[in-house]
């Protein structure tokens, strides 16, 4: 099933006991695990990828609560646990039907859980990467929940801070709680700090797509931005990519969680391994060389640091 549907499970109260939560949404499964598993006075197990171990969670599952309330039991992990496990604690909770039991997959094999287990009542529930107006409905849902006063037209200006990704545009929420009254655009801009990092990748997305770059360099700088911050940022960038294409040319294929050490947007993941492969790697010597020297000179002496940023930028588009 999908979102929209356990939706309405939600809402109906005719929900099961037992989740395979997957896709390619983590912030909504983690959402929606958090969701299904927020029970009061509860015995709580979770394990966290690597930390995964089959006999305490059969055993927590199987026991009788010390309070007499639920045992919930929440399996996070980027591989899957072999299925004579997975069989087995979801035979634990159609046993006993106080049980629960939430198995968060965060791996790419999307068609490996499309179908719950034979003669079970589990709910197989697949999340996309919420739409712009899906995204502005959950962020509303947050804000509601968290009692912050923020209009569908704030909402749409934090999301576009952030490009769209709304586990940054949830972290953020709780900071807009210091505002004891109706959230700005001023006030997100004042208060997000991810606004200029964002800024600063698609800068430097227009510096390596070859396109002019100077007047919203000018705007970088003119809005308090250092250039050294702007070079150290671009030069982390082509590092980025750089083992993007390293990793695609080994593999064969990008793996976020193996190159950045977590599991990004799938949009963001496409993006710089399209990059990546665009660039040789006689080249990315050329880049960072050019980079770390100009870094140097930067912060060795008394020059223009405008006019080192500029001349080496206008050098990297000519190496490209």
């Amino acid at each position: 099933m999908y979102k929209s549907e356990l939706d309405k499970h939600i809402q109906n109260n005719s929900l099961s006991n037992s989740f395979i939560l997957f896709g390619e949404s983590s912030f909504l499964i983690d959402r929606y695990t958090n969701t299904l598993t927020n029970k009061e006075g509860a015995s709580l197990l979770k394990f966290y990828h690597d930390e995964y171990n089959f006999n305490s969670a059969k055993a927590h599952l199987s026991q009788a609560s010390l309070f007499g309330d639920q045992n919930i039991l929440i399996i996070k992990s980027e591989k899957k646990i072999p299925k004579k496990d997975l069989d087995t604690l979801i035979e634990q909770c159609e046993k006993n039907p106080d049980n629960i039991f939430v198995y968060a997959y965060y791996g790419t094999d999307n068609t490996a859980y499309a179908k719950p287990p034979a003669k079970t009542k589990t709910m197989c529930v697949r999340f996309f990467h919420p739409n712009h107006s899906e995204a502005v409905f959950t962020v509303s849902q947050i804000a509601r929940e968290k009692s912050v006063n923020i209009d569908s037209y704030a909402i749409n200006h934090l999301l576009s801070v952030h490009s769209g990704d709304i586990a940054l545009a949830y972290n953020e929420i709780d900071k807009l709680k210091i505002y004891d009254r109706a959230i700005t655009v001023k006030d997100i801009d004042n208060l997000v700090f991810g606004l200029a990092e964002i800024n600063i990748d698609d800068f430097i997305k227009k510096v390596l797509n070859k396109k002019d770059f100077k007047a919203d360099l000018v705007s970088l700088l003119e809005h308090g931005e250092d250039e050294i911050r702007v070079l150290t940022a671009t030069t982390s960038y082509i590092t980025t990519l750089y083992m993007f294409n390293i990793y695609i040319r080994v593999n064969g294929a990008p793996n976020a969680i193996e190159i950045l050490g977590y599991n990004a947007p799938k949009f963001v993941v496409d993006d710089k391994a399209t990059m990546s492969i665009k660039i040789k790697p006689l080249i990315y010597y050329k880049l960072h060389e050019l980079l770390l020297d100009s870094e140097l000179k930067m912060k060795s002496s008394h020059v223009d640091k405008s006019a080192i940023l500029l001349s080496t930028l206008i050098r990297v588009q000519q190496l490209l």
